[in-house]
């Protein structure tokens, strides 16, 4: 705790570190909370140091076209692989109960789908200097969810086991679409929302943004809200478009299956329950 307090008094000058707390660990990270308004997060691995700057430089270029809050950097140290973000307001959406996510479940999708709308006009031309492709063929993501699949078998309900399974051994949709600069993890983990008045309050963790299939965030959004989301959120995204549609299912369809066999092999129920509901309207 010292080793961060440190890292704050040098690099906010006259802020005082009061209190500082564990906040989470991850896999590539480990976060504190500092007075309760302030995230430093730390990389676990010397070689992931170098992407830190280029995380605060995304992070800033975000904040200036995104409709929803997005961490803004208070300061990186790119050589110890620290940043440090002003915290959001917001509980993550996964933490709320399942009536509460389905009550609110339009609403956010509307507001996701004004949050891709700018993302994949206005931050595609904007972030190009920033972010990569990301794209993976169908045929990938189709092999993937097959092997997800053989792992948690067992613990699907009987009723969707023949639906799965035709999915994965069914051609993929074809591709033909631009690349477009999104988020590309945005499960309800990354979403926070004010639980009084079911707003969207801020998105977090952009890791994984990239320039990637249009239909992808798309795609989580359906897996963990259903299909009311899915429709607010391309109406506000202004698109009838059957294709990106299509691919939005399958993305859900792959991911759902990847989300249970994580859930499993970490012991989370919280991904393990919203997985197995998702089947009722992913594999009818």
């Amino acid at each position: 705790m010292d080793e961060i307090r440190d890292l704050v008094a040098a690099h906010l000058p006259g802020y005082v570190p009061r209190t500082v707390v564990l906040l989470g660990e991850g896999a590539d990270n480990v976060a504190y909370e500092v007075n309760d308004e302030l995230v430093v997060r730390l990389v676990r691995r010397a070689e992931d140091a170098a992407e830190v700057a280029r995380e605060a430089r995304l992070l800033t270029a975000v904040a200036g076209v995104s409709p929803l809050p997005v961490p803004v950097p208070a300061f990186a140290v790119p050589e110890l692989g620290c940043l440090a973000y002003v915290k959001l307001r917001g509980r993550p959406l996964l933490e709320l109960s399942p009536s509460w996510r389905s009550a609110h479940r339009e609403s956010v999708g509307a507001m996701v789908g004004e949050l891709l709308a700018a993302l994949h006009t206005t931050g595609t031309e904007r972030l190009a200097a920033v972010a990569v492709p990301d794209d993976s063929p169908p045929e990938e993501w189709l092999a993937e969810a097959g092997d997800h699949y053989e792992a948690v078998s067992a613990r699907v309900p009987e009723i969707h086991r023949a639906a799965i399974e035709a999915f994965v051994a069914t051609a993929p949709p074809s591709g033909g679409y631009p690349l477009v600069f999104s988020h590309n993890d945005l499960g309800i983990e990354h979403l926070l929302v004010d639980p009084v008045h079911g707003t969207v309050t801020g998105v977090i963790d952009w890791g994984d943004a990239a320039f990637v299939d249009p239909a992808y965030d798309f795609g989580l959004l359906y897996r963990d809200l259903g299909p009311v989301a899915l429709d607010a959120a391309l109406c506000r995204y202004h698109a009838d478009d059957a294709a990106l549609r299509q691919r939005a299912v399958f993305y859900a369809r792959c991911s759902v299956i990847e989300d249970l066999a994580y859930g499993l092999e970490t012991d989370d129920l919280r991904y393990v329950d919203k997985s197995l509901a998702a089947l009722d309207w992913l594999f009818r």
